[in-house]
């Protein structure tokens, strides 16, 4: 790639992931606090609720450029590659189109968490813990001084498989659907690409759905995050439903669906509104 194609997602996904960690960072906590074992007041309730914002600014370009560089990378080589397997008698153009979301968003998604999961682990836990932990920063020195036991890569790294759980299919439902609106929010328009208010709107609708639907991931992973000591998918499972039942797997869907609609509506917007600036920038 030469140092347009990689400017473009870079910046364009830097500023898009920044503007939305930031924006609609207390609805995150209020939702991590649902999740959470104990409940919602028990981790601090409707207080500080910009606790542990320091390290979603760290972490939230870097991670959102890291997706978006290997999303339109993959989306450029996947496709021809994917339609020539299926001629002359395969999948229709659309479907291929589909499958080359798929794929190119789960790699996006596999490279960002690399640096997502570390800055989740903090954040989430002084978030969650608000007795405990008071900023990112103290968070960040109790795993970096082992007081689990279990090691700092794997404290940092912890629920990382869980959360690749959660965003794989969170993203194959999303960024189909999210391009598939955008062709036709384009087609109507009499245009051959939707404009970053277009783009707002179809990340809003495909953020939601995909929200909802995966939600009960969502809260596998926050509770692996957040506890004091490791424990195992299964355990973490086992307690949820001793505690709440198949209800407690649905913990803070509202909030989780109205964040991640709203923040696919800034997201991808400001996605969209950047990549054509910083184009016209670098061109």
């Amino acid at each position: 790639m030469d140092t347009y194609p990689i400017l473009v997602p870079l910046l364009s996904g830097g500023a898009a992931g920044t503007c939305t960690d930031l924006f609609f960072f207390p609805i995150d906590t209020l939702k991590t606090r649902l999740q959470a074992r104990g409940g919602f007041f028990a981790n601090g309730g409707w207080t500080g609720v910009y606790r542990g914002v320091g390290s979603a600014i760290v972490g939230s370009a870097p991670a959102a450029s890291l997706f978006f560089l290997t999303y339109e990378f993959s989306n450029a080589h996947l496709y021809p590659v994917i339609s020539k397997l299926n001629k002359p008698d395969g999948f229709s153009e659309e479907t291929c189109r589909a499958m080359t979301h798929m794929a190119a968003a789960s790699a996006g998604e596999i490279a960002a968490c690399t640096v997502r999961v570390p800055t989740e682990v903090v954040k989430q836990r002084t978030q969650a813990a608000s007795a405990k932990f008071t900023s990112s920063l103290s968070a960040l020195s109790a795993v970096l001084r082992n007081e689990s036991g279990e090691g700092v890569f794997k404290g940092l790294y912890r629920g990382y498989s869980t959360t690749i759980m959660r965003e794989i299919p969170f993203t194959v439902i999303q960024f189909p659907l999210y391009e598939w609106l955008k062709r036709k929010a384009a087609a109507r328009a009499g245009r051959e690409k939707a404009n970053a208010a277009e783009g707002a709107v179809c990340g809003s609708i495909a953020g939601g759905i995909a929200a909802a639907t995966t939600t009960p991931l969502d809260v596998l992973k926050t509770r692996i995050m957040v506890n004091e000591t490791r424990m195992s998918l299964k355990e973490v499972f086992q307690e949820i439903v001793r505690e709440d039942g198949l209800k407690g797997f649905w913990r803070g869907v509202g909030p989780r669906t109205m964040w991640i609609s709203a923040g696919g509506a800034v997201f991808l917007g400001v996605y969209e509104g950047a990549k054509t600036m910083v184009a016209s920038m670098v061109v």
